[in-house]
Protein backbone atom coordinates (compact mmCIF):
# COMPACT_ATOMS: atom_id res chain seq x y z
CA UNK A 1 0.00 0.00 0.00
CA UNK A 2 1.51 3.54 -1.03
CA UNK A 3 2.50 5.80 1.49
CA UNK A 4 2.96 9.21 1.64
CA UNK A 5 6.01 10.19 3.25
CA UNK A 6 8.42 13.36 4.02
CA UNK A 7 12.09 13.40 4.29
CA UNK A 8 14.11 16.65 5.09
CA UNK A 9 17.48 16.90 4.21
CA UNK A 10 17.39 14.28 1.34
CA UNK A 11 19.00 16.03 -1.43
CA UNK A 12 21.94 14.35 -0.35
CA UNK A 13 23.52 11.53 1.32
CA UNK A 14 21.68 9.13 3.40
CA UNK A 15 18.12 11.19 3.10
CA UNK A 16 18.26 11.10 -0.94
CA UNK A 17 19.41 7.51 -0.74
CA UNK A 18 16.34 6.76 1.28
CA UNK A 19 14.06 8.30 -0.86
CA UNK A 20 15.20 6.45 -3.58
CA UNK A 21 14.52 3.63 -2.01
CA UNK A 22 11.20 4.48 -1.43
CA UNK A 23 9.97 5.73 -4.40
CA UNK A 24 11.50 2.26 -6.04
CA UNK A 25 8.42 1.14 -4.06
CA UNK A 26 5.66 3.37 -5.14
CA UNK A 27 5.29 5.81 -2.75
CA UNK A 28 4.77 9.38 -2.92
CA UNK A 29 7.84 11.02 -1.13
CA UNK A 30 8.22 14.52 -0.52
CA UNK A 31 11.81 15.68 -0.78
CA UNK A 32 12.91 18.69 1.26
CA UNK A 33 16.37 20.86 1.45
CA UNK A 34 17.43 24.25 1.46
CA UNK A 35 18.39 24.73 -1.97
CA UNK A 36 15.78 24.93 -4.55
CA UNK A 37 17.64 24.05 -7.04
CA UNK A 38 19.56 21.10 -5.50
CA UNK A 39 16.00 20.24 -4.52
CA UNK A 40 14.17 20.52 -8.62
CA UNK A 41 17.58 18.04 -9.53
CA UNK A 42 16.77 15.50 -6.49
CA UNK A 43 13.37 15.59 -7.79
CA UNK A 44 13.97 14.77 -11.24
CA UNK A 45 16.79 11.96 -9.93
CA UNK A 46 14.56 10.69 -8.63
CA UNK A 47 11.64 10.20 -10.56
CA UNK A 48 13.80 8.71 -13.31
CA UNK A 49 15.79 6.62 -11.46
CA UNK A 50 12.53 5.15 -9.77
CA UNK A 51 10.08 5.76 -12.73
CA UNK A 52 7.86 7.31 -10.35
CA UNK A 53 6.08 10.81 -11.03
CA UNK A 54 4.80 11.30 -6.68
CA UNK A 55 7.83 12.52 -6.24
CA UNK A 56 7.57 16.28 -4.70
CA UNK A 57 9.64 18.94 -3.32
CA UNK A 58 9.64 21.44 -0.59
CA UNK A 59 12.06 24.40 0.26
CA UNK A 60 13.21 25.66 3.17
CA UNK A 61 16.45 26.56 4.77
CA UNK A 62 16.13 24.94 8.96
CA UNK A 63 18.88 26.99 9.86
CA UNK A 64 15.94 29.85 9.83
CA UNK A 65 13.23 29.07 11.79
CA UNK A 66 10.82 31.19 10.79
CA UNK A 67 11.23 29.53 7.46
CA UNK A 68 10.59 26.47 8.91
CA UNK A 69 7.44 27.44 10.34
CA UNK A 70 6.03 28.85 6.98
CA UNK A 71 7.12 25.38 5.26
CA UNK A 72 5.28 23.40 8.37
CA UNK A 73 2.38 25.79 7.50
CA UNK A 74 2.40 24.96 4.03
CA UNK A 75 2.52 20.73 4.38
CA UNK A 76 -0.26 20.93 7.02
CA UNK A 77 -2.75 22.98 4.15
CA UNK A 78 -1.65 20.84 1.57
CA UNK A 79 -0.83 17.16 2.84
CA UNK A 80 -3.75 16.15 4.76
CA UNK A 81 -2.13 12.70 6.04
CA UNK A 82 1.24 12.27 6.34
CA UNK A 83 2.13 8.17 6.97
CA UNK A 84 6.05 8.60 7.68
CA UNK A 85 8.41 11.83 8.44
CA UNK A 86 11.76 11.15 8.71
CA UNK A 87 13.60 13.90 10.54
CA UNK A 88 16.78 13.60 8.52
CA UNK A 89 18.28 17.40 8.16
CA UNK A 90 21.30 18.07 10.14
CA UNK A 91 24.63 19.87 10.32
CA UNK A 92 27.85 19.29 11.71
CA UNK A 93 30.63 21.62 10.11
CA UNK A 94 29.22 25.17 9.32
CA UNK A 95 30.52 28.74 8.28
CA UNK A 96 28.94 30.24 10.99
CA UNK A 97 28.12 29.14 14.62
CA UNK A 98 25.02 31.40 14.73
CA UNK A 99 20.96 31.60 12.81
CA UNK A 100 20.00 35.22 12.49
CA UNK A 101 18.07 34.48 15.20
CA UNK A 102 20.82 34.35 17.12
CA UNK A 103 20.84 30.68 18.49
CA UNK A 104 23.77 27.95 18.10
CA UNK A 105 23.18 26.55 14.43
CA UNK A 106 23.50 22.92 14.83
CA UNK A 107 20.44 23.28 17.67
CA UNK A 108 18.39 24.99 15.49
CA UNK A 109 19.14 22.56 12.66
CA UNK A 110 18.83 19.28 14.73
CA UNK A 111 16.64 19.89 17.37
CA UNK A 112 14.29 23.34 17.29
CA UNK A 113 13.64 22.73 13.50
CA UNK A 114 12.62 19.43 13.80
CA UNK A 115 10.50 19.96 17.15
CA UNK A 116 8.64 23.04 15.41
CA UNK A 117 7.78 21.16 12.19
CA UNK A 118 6.69 18.07 13.55
CA UNK A 119 4.34 19.71 16.21
CA UNK A 120 3.12 22.33 13.86
CA UNK A 121 2.01 18.57 11.20
CA UNK A 122 1.11 16.69 14.30
CA UNK A 123 -2.24 16.31 13.35
CA UNK A 124 -1.69 15.58 9.27
CA UNK A 125 0.61 12.39 10.93
CA UNK A 126 -2.20 11.79 13.27
CA UNK A 127 -4.46 11.22 10.79
CA UNK A 128 -2.23 8.13 9.06
CA UNK A 129 -3.53 4.29 9.67
CA UNK A 130 -0.03 3.40 11.03
CA UNK A 131 1.94 6.26 11.67
CA UNK A 132 5.58 6.49 12.66
CA UNK A 133 8.09 9.82 13.23
CA UNK A 134 11.74 8.44 12.84
CA UNK A 135 13.82 10.89 14.18
CA UNK A 136 17.68 10.85 13.24
CA UNK A 137 19.93 10.85 16.64
CA UNK A 138 23.94 10.26 17.05
CA UNK A 139 26.00 8.30 18.62
CA UNK A 140 27.02 11.60 20.02
CA UNK A 141 24.87 13.05 22.61
CA UNK A 142 25.68 15.33 25.58
CA UNK A 143 23.93 16.91 28.42
CA UNK A 144 21.45 19.36 26.86
CA UNK A 145 22.43 22.94 28.52
CA UNK A 146 20.03 25.87 28.47
CA UNK A 147 22.38 28.92 27.52
CA UNK A 148 23.81 26.60 24.52
CA UNK A 149 19.71 25.71 23.89
CA UNK A 150 18.82 29.84 24.03
CA UNK A 151 22.14 30.85 22.27
CA UNK A 152 23.68 32.57 25.41
CA UNK A 153 27.09 30.05 25.20
CA UNK A 154 29.00 28.97 22.31
CA UNK A 155 30.79 25.65 22.80
CA UNK A 156 32.63 23.58 20.55
CA UNK A 157 31.19 22.08 17.40
CA UNK A 158 31.37 18.64 18.94
CA UNK A 159 29.74 19.33 21.94
CA UNK A 160 27.26 21.11 20.08
CA UNK A 161 26.37 18.79 17.98
CA UNK A 162 25.98 16.08 20.49
CA UNK A 163 23.51 18.34 22.92
CA UNK A 164 21.29 18.86 20.22
CA UNK A 165 21.18 15.21 19.26
CA UNK A 166 20.45 14.01 22.63
CA UNK A 167 17.83 16.96 23.28
CA UNK A 168 16.43 15.64 19.94
CA UNK A 169 16.35 11.90 21.87
CA UNK A 170 14.67 13.42 24.47
CA UNK A 171 11.95 14.84 22.85
CA UNK A 172 11.58 11.56 20.74
CA UNK A 173 10.91 9.86 24.23
CA UNK A 174 8.46 12.32 25.16
CA UNK A 175 6.60 12.41 22.34
CA UNK A 176 6.15 8.51 22.20
CA UNK A 177 4.32 8.89 25.32
CA UNK A 178 2.13 11.61 24.63
CA UNK A 179 1.51 9.75 21.19
CA UNK A 180 0.85 6.59 21.53
CA UNK A 181 -0.83 5.75 18.21
CA UNK A 182 2.38 7.16 16.49
CA UNK A 183 5.37 5.04 16.18
CA UNK A 184 8.11 7.65 17.11
CA UNK A 185 11.96 6.14 17.39
CA UNK A 186 15.58 7.90 17.49
CA UNK A 187 18.15 6.53 15.35
CA UNK A 188 21.61 6.44 15.07
CA UNK A 189 22.11 5.77 11.42
CA UNK A 190 25.89 4.78 11.81
CA UNK A 191 28.98 6.81 12.48
CA UNK A 192 30.65 8.27 10.18
CA UNK A 193 29.19 7.20 7.22
CA UNK A 194 29.94 7.90 3.66
CA UNK A 195 28.55 11.07 3.71
CA UNK A 196 28.82 14.75 2.63
CA UNK A 197 28.53 15.88 6.29
CA UNK A 198 31.10 13.00 7.95
CA UNK A 199 33.65 13.47 5.07
CA UNK A 200 33.47 17.44 5.72
CA UNK A 201 33.33 16.95 9.55
CA UNK A 202 36.23 14.31 9.77
CA UNK A 203 37.82 13.55 6.15
CA UNK A 204 37.10 9.46 6.22
CA UNK A 205 34.34 7.55 6.93
CA UNK A 206 33.98 4.12 8.49
CA UNK A 207 31.40 2.64 6.72
CA UNK A 208 29.51 3.02 3.59
CA UNK A 209 26.15 5.54 3.48
CA UNK A 210 24.01 2.12 2.24
CA UNK A 211 23.92 1.01 5.78
CA UNK A 212 22.31 4.29 6.74
CA UNK A 213 19.69 4.10 4.02
CA UNK A 214 18.94 0.15 4.69
CA UNK A 215 17.89 1.00 8.30
CA UNK A 216 16.09 4.06 7.80
CA UNK A 217 14.02 2.36 5.42
CA UNK A 218 13.69 -0.78 7.84
CA UNK A 219 12.28 1.56 10.82
CA UNK A 220 9.78 3.55 8.45
CA UNK A 221 8.25 0.75 6.42
CA UNK A 222 9.09 -2.56 8.02
CA UNK A 223 5.98 -4.10 10.24
CA UNK A 224 9.41 -5.33 12.48
CA UNK A 225 9.50 -2.35 14.57
CA UNK A 226 5.78 -0.88 15.00
CA UNK A 227 5.94 -1.82 18.48
CA UNK A 228 9.01 -0.53 19.12
CA UNK A 229 7.91 3.28 19.99
CA UNK A 230 10.35 5.14 22.10
CA UNK A 231 13.35 3.48 21.97
CA UNK A 232 16.78 4.33 20.30
CA UNK A 233 18.35 2.20 17.53
CA UNK A 234 22.21 1.90 17.22
CA UNK A 235 23.15 1.27 14.09
CA UNK A 236 27.02 0.93 15.19
CA UNK A 237 25.87 -2.24 17.15
CA UNK A 238 26.62 -4.59 14.55
CA UNK A 239 28.56 -4.50 11.18
CA UNK A 240 25.35 -4.89 9.10
CA UNK A 241 22.66 -3.77 10.81
CA UNK A 242 22.71 -2.38 14.70
CA UNK A 243 20.13 -2.99 17.31
CA UNK A 244 18.24 -1.47 19.87
CA UNK A 245 19.95 0.22 22.67
CA UNK A 246 20.03 2.06 25.91
CA UNK A 247 20.82 5.81 24.15
CA UNK A 248 22.27 8.67 27.04
CA UNK A 249 20.70 8.60 30.53
CA UNK A 250 19.52 11.55 30.46
CA UNK A 251 17.04 10.80 27.87
CA UNK A 252 15.18 8.31 30.28
CA UNK A 253 15.40 11.19 33.16
CA UNK A 254 11.93 12.89 33.44
CA UNK A 255 12.83 15.72 35.38
CA UNK A 256 15.69 16.61 32.35
CA UNK A 257 13.35 15.86 29.75
CA UNK A 258 10.52 18.41 31.59
CA UNK A 259 13.32 20.95 31.77
CA UNK A 260 14.35 20.53 28.19
CA UNK A 261 11.11 21.51 26.63
CA UNK A 262 10.26 24.38 28.94
CA UNK A 263 13.87 25.90 27.88
CA UNK A 264 12.81 24.87 24.15
CA UNK A 265 9.38 26.24 24.22
CA UNK A 266 10.79 30.11 26.40
CA UNK A 267 13.46 29.85 23.98
CA UNK A 268 11.35 29.30 21.21
CA UNK A 269 8.14 31.69 22.52
CA UNK A 270 6.18 28.27 20.67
Amino acid sequence: MSKTILITGSTDGIGKGTALKLAKEGHTVYIHGRNEVKVDTTVLDIKEASSNPNIKGLVADFSDLEAVKKLAKQIKNDLPKIDILINNAGIFKSKVDKTKEGLDIRMAVNYLAPYILTNIILSNIKNAETPRIINLSSAAQAPVSDTVLNGKEQVSDNNSYAQSKLALTMWSFYLAQQEPEIVVIAVNPGSLLNTKMANEAYEQHWSSAEKGVNILYDLAISDSYKNDSGKYFDNDKGDTKGHFSPAHPDAYDEDKITTLLSMTKTTLKF
